[in-house]
Order: C-alpha cells, then sequence, then structure tokens
C-alpha cells in the first residue's frame, strides 16, 4: 500500500498542491476486526491461575473460587431481593462449611509451601484476586442470574461433595461474566449511512433596513 502526502499553498490570487506518494510502512501485526473485538466482551475480569498444584490444591481452589463468587454476589446483587444472593450464601457456608474449612487449610499450605513464612500474606492476596476476578460492572445483571441460580444448586449438593460439582458451577459463572456489547451500536458494518442533501443557504431578507 501506498500513502500519498500533499502540501497545499495558498496565495491572496491562487492554490496550488503538490503531493508525494511515498510506500506505507508494513504493519507490526493484523489490524484486529470489529467482530473479534466484540466476541471478547467488555472489560472481562481475568481469572487466577496459581502456580503447579496438587490434585487437592487445584480442588480446594476451585471451591474456593466458587466460594468467592457467592460472597460477591452477595454484596452486588442484592438490588433484587428475589435473587436471594445473601441468603444463598450464608447457607451455602454453613451447609459446606467442613469443606470449606478443609480447602482454605489446603491453600494455606498451598502458599506455604512457595512462598515459606510469605505463605499467608500470599493467600491473602489470592483470596482478594479472587474476589475480583468476579467483580463486574458490564456483566453485573448476567452474573447476578447466574449466581442466584448456583447458589440453589450448590445448597443440593451432598455435604463433603462439593468438589466434585466445582467444575461445571465455575464455569457457569465464568461464563456469565462474558458480556458482550449491543453489535446494531457498536458493530460499524451494520451500520447504514445515509447522506442528506445540503442544507440551502436562506435567501436574504430584501426589506430589512428599509424605512417603513
Amino acid at each position: 500500500m501506498r500513502i500519498a502526502f500533499c502540501v497545499v499553498i495558498s496565495t491572496a490570487i491562487s492554490q496550488a498542491a503538490f503531493c508525494q506518494t511515498v510506500a506505507a510502512p508494513p504493519l507490526l501485526t493484523k489490524p484486529e476486526s470489529v467482530s473479534a473485538r466484540l466476541s471478547r466482551g467488555f472489560m472481562v475480569p481475568a481469572q487466577v491461575v496459581l502456580r503447579p498444584t496438587t490434585k487437592a490444591e487445584a480442588e480446594a481452589h476451585a471451591v474456593w473460587t466458587l466460594r468467592a463468587a457467592l460472597n460477591v454476589s452477595a454484596l452486588q446483587c442484592q438490588f433484587s431481593p428475589f435473587l436471594r444472593t445473601v441468603k444463598n450464601y450464608n447457607e451455602a457456608i454453613r451447609h459446606h462449611a467442613t469443606e470449606l474449612t478443609k480447602s482454605q487449610a489446603v491453600l494455606v499450605g498451598h502458599f506455604k509451601r512457595y512462598d515459606g513464612a510469605q505463605g499467608l500474606n500470599s493467600f491473602d492476596q489470592y483470596t482478594t484476586r479472587t474476589y475480583n476476578s468476579f467483580s463486574t460492572l458490564d456483566a453485573q445483571y448476567n452474573f447476578c442470574d447466574a449466581a442466584a441460580t448456583v447458589g440453589r444448586d450448590i445448597l443440593r449438593i451432598p455435604r463433603g461433595r462439593l468438589g466434585e460439582a466445582t467444575a461445571a458451577l465455575n464455569a457457569v459463572l465464568r461464563t456469565s461474566l462474558l458480556q458482550k456489547p449491543d453489535r446494531v451500536f457498536f458493530d460499524p458494518d451494520l451500520i447504514v449511512w445515509t447522506w442528506l442533501p445540503a442544507i440551502p443557504e436562506p435567501a436574504p431578507d430584501k426589506t430589512r433596513g428599509r424605512r417603513r
């Protein structure tokens, strides 16, 4: 592709343009299409990823992630009492208290294994990041709806078997964060552009200034 650079020189009696065509610099990356940008949704929070884990640590991470999501929903979704996110969270904490306590201990051990004496501090930072990974504004309605459903489902899981269900439940919550904008307003390819005719200058009022 080539680009034309033009310089326009104007004087009181004439105007001239001088143009030169040069080669455009190569693109380092292929421009991303509008559709590709929209497919990712808006500001989707990043999921927390741990360093290499044991099987028990991976399950504890999934359980603690689910707990964090329901905790966030209890705080963010109180605009609708019909979702029952606060009640669901409190009941889930009581129903699965033993497994949640065990998951916390396993995760603390994970961070102590990597960070030694700073393990508890690392666990606190991990918990904060996990909470933030579900904090959303763009997809709040989607997330709250999903969290209400997951909160009811988690109460039907027998005690001691929460870890077996976390993969499916966390997937529902993560998917709810992928809020996509309305393509009609954000995709220029779907907008029909119409050129309107120019509005003529109003005719001068010849009676202005005339004495009556």
